[in-house]
């Protein structure tokens, strides 16, 4: 359902994704890992043919993303890290037009919107303006939106951002359930634990390369880690984290307290002559 060969793009002739080969199946959930700056929203904007590639080819849902992009954009949903919403627009508004521009027809648009908000418990909201929507909520309408299409394969970045831990709870549900029925999951995160419990296969990059691929299990096995966490920071060139709070700390106390600021000079009168405390000033 994804597949990648030597994929690479540059910016300024920089390369940000550098020769990634990558192939995602059927029913599978990818956890798409790597620290800021690796690569993983340029590789998602290729797939989701937001910007072509450089270098290499990518294909989604057997499409080419160059010269099908239109058949691969029919077939995706996508959750952005930080979408941007018409907040003029009411949720009911801003789905439909959605499920408008995927030339959805309206009975069918209205009775799926509500089925997917009532699944997060927000029909009642569904009808106010999305300038007024809390994070959360505007969360739940972005991932409504991807999955309104009812698409082959879900790009979700960081999905669960802003969401209470119920609403969290099902989307993870929905995801193992999508994946049940053959449909891919390509899922980019921080939260590693969140990764390792539902993802079925791992890919991590960076500097824009691939540097491990597998299970969570296995993954940590060949780098000599006792879970994901510490797999991901050996691979990824972090320090021990016990060390850098350390060495934070001792940066914090090296100077003693921080004073308020130099003391403030004391009022004195037209004359130049310091006024004592309770001085009227006259």
């Amino acid at each position: 359902m994804i597949e990648t060969r030597e994929l690479t793009r540059y910016f300024d002739r920089k390369a940000a994704v550098q020769g990634l080969d990558m192939r995602v199946e059927p029913g599978e959930i990818l956890g798409f890992l790597g620290p800021n700056g690796a690569g993983k929203t340029t590789t998602v904007k290729i797939l989701t043919c937001m910007i072509r590639p450089s270098q290499g080819s990518a294909r989604v849902a057997g499409f080419d993303v160059v010269k099908d992009p239109m058949e691969v954009k029919r077939r995706v949903g996508y959750v952005p890290e930080a979408g941007a919403m018409f907040e003029a627009l009411t949720a009911r508004e801003y789905l439909m037009m959605v499920a408008s521009l995927r030339g959805i027809a309206t009975r069918s648009a209205g009775a799926r919107i509500d089925e997917l908000m009532s699944l997060f418990g927000m029909l009642d909201s569904l009808d106010q303006l999305l300038r007024e929507h809390s994070k959360g909520m505007r969360q739940k309408v972005l991932i409504t939106s991807a999955l309104i299409g009812n698409p082959d394969v879900l790009f979700l970045d960081e999905p669960l951002n802003g969401l209470d831990a119920n609403a969290a709870l099902v989307v993870k549900e929905l995801l193992r359930e999508l994946a049940s029925q053959g449909r891919t999951v390509l899922f980019c995160s921080h939260i590693l634990e969140v990764v390792e419990r539902i993802c079925t296969r791992i890919t991590i990059i960076d500097g824009g390369r691939k540097v491990a691929e597998g299970t969570a299990a296995t993954i940590a096995a060949e780098t000599g880690a006792a879970n994901l966490e510490q797999a991901f920071a050996r691979l990824t060139g972090v320090r021990d984290a016990a060390e850098v709070t350390r060495g934070l700390l001792t940066a914090l106390d090296a100077d003693g307290p921080v004073p308020d600021g130099p003391a403030a000079a004391p009022p004195v009168d037209a004359g130049g002559a310091p006024v004592s405390a309770g001085s009227d000033g006259t």
